[in-house]
């Protein structure tokens, strides 16, 4: 079997919302702010789509 992630379906607490929201505005990248969140891509941008927050498209 394989191991679950171990912070696996965690609520978001409130100073992960605000750093969240402070890279988005900062134009960082869905895979920079998934990784400094130390959260799944997924995860992340679920989120940014109920804040109603815009993530850049890095190309």
């Amino acid at each position: 079997m394989s191991e679950r992630f171990e912070r696996h379906r965690q609520p978001w607490k409130a100073d992960e919302i605000q750093k969240l929201h402070t890279l988005a505005a900062k134009g960082m990248g869905l895979k920079a702010i998934a990784k400094a969140l130390n959260r799944s891509e997924e995860s992340t941008s679920d989120r940014a789509k109920n804040d109603s927050l815009k993530i850049a498209k890095l190309r």
